[in-house]
């Protein structure tokens, strides 16, 4: 069976994952990029090659399929990657500054070890690219707007992709007919509105920093904040970018970015923890109840990633203001749901909406597109 080594180079670190089919052969994980021990990308990826050539080995890569966080309103499907795409990631590492470069140094690197490979780009962005106008326009001047690249684009596009499909199937839905929310919740926190089976709105815009409230970011806020800052705290621009990218959200009102800390801290009695895990639910709510007003005859509520997978009391209270809109929980099946290896269930049957747990596959969706992009190139 045909085999594909996925790829997801972070600035420090470097996870690969060999699949064959829907079968993980063999994860690793490179740490401390940069260090007299692995000082760049090509060094972390050539100690992960010799790794995979001491234990399952290479035979029959197909191809390295790389996650790339930004795509752009360029790049809106699974790319070959060639000198032109590569120059194409490149010009959009000013619209995710901290997650292309990395990227882009491992497809750099993969491709001088591996020449005679396939190397495939996945794009974060591209399930988003369905949007229509409406939802991805900024109220901007349009001539400036396209100048700069001014609009939502959206992010954590390979999981909501991953749990549609699989939402669907457990649902018995065709994939082009299912309707949803689909809320990511780790770190980095985004709701999607997905009608037959197509992203229509998400709540990440044109960096991950719009939307829910998350582990380090602010999500939303006023823009006049970022002004306020530089007039009256005389903070640089780099700055305020640093304050509401990496200090803000659950950590800069708790002191803690993981869930599970701010819930333990929270029934300490610690009142700063109590207020991060209600504003932090609140804006999830918000936007659930937001999407499921656009998404007509919404089939299902799904919860999945870290936070979303594992965090019974999280989906409780974004679910309970929400029974007028057909969401109704079972609290012992909800209880029971961390961290379910299949699609469970948590609704109690009569709210409308079913409530899905599902567990993402973000390595086995960019595996899933990269499969599909070749089959299409190999019968043109």
């Amino acid at each position: 069976m045909s085999r594909v080594l996925v790829i997801n180079a972070g600035s420090s670190s470097l996870k690969h994952q060999l699949r064959a089919g829907g079968t993980v052969v063999a994860r690793g994980l490179v740490e401390e990029i940069g260090s007299a021990d692995v000082p760049d990308h090509a060094a972390a990826l050539t100690r992960a090659l010799d790794d995979l050539r001491a234990g399952p080995g290479l035979d029959g890569l197909a191809a390295v399929a790389h996650r790339v966080v930004h795509g752009g309103d360029r790049y809106t499907a699974a790319t070959l990657v060639d000198d032109d795409v590569e120059a194409g990631i490149a010009a959009l590492c000013s619209l995710a500054p901290l997650h292309n470069p990395p990227q882009l140094a491992g497809i750099r690197a993969l491709r001088a070890l591996l020449p005679g490979v396939p190397q495939v780009a996945v794009f974060d962005t591209a399930f988003h690219a369905t949007m229509p106008a409406r939802a991805s326009t900024y109220a901007l001047p349009p001539a400036l707007a396209r100048e700069h690249g001014l609009r939502k684009y959206g992010f954590h596009g390979t999981s909501h992709a991953y749990v549609t499909h699989r939402t669907a199937a457990a649902l018995g839905v065709a994939q082009d007919a299912v309707r949803l929310v689909s809320c990511h919740i780790g770190n980095g926190v985004s709701v999607t509105a997905v009608r037959d089976g197509r992203s229509i709105d998400t709540s990440m815009g044109l960096t991950p920093l719009q939307g829910a409230v998350m582990g380090t970011r602010s999500g939303d806020l006023d823009p006049a904040v970022v002004f306020h800052l530089v007039r009256e705290a005389g903070m640089s621009a780099q700055e305020v970018d640093d304050l509401l990218n990496t200090r803000s959200g659950l950590l800069g009102m708790s002191g803690e970015s993981d869930l599970r800390r701010v819930h333990a801290a929270a029934d300490a009695g610690d009142a700063d923890a109590q207020l991060a895990l209600d504003v932090h639910a609140y804006r999830l709510t918000t936007y659930v109840a937001a999407y499921l007003g656009v998404v007509a005859g919404a089939q299902a509520l799904v919860f999945t990633a870290g936070a979303g997978e594992h965090d019974p009391r999280l989906r409780a209270a974004v679910c309970a203001p929400l029974a007028h809109l057909g969401i109704s929980l079972d609290a012992a099946a909800n209880a029971a749901a961390v961290g379910p290896r299949e699609p469970v269930v948590i609704d109690d049957g009569t709210g409308g909406v079913r409530v899905l747990v599902v567990p993402t596959d973000e390595e086995g969706e960019i595996a899933r597109q990269t499969g599909e992009l070749l089959d299409g190139v190999r019968t043109v």
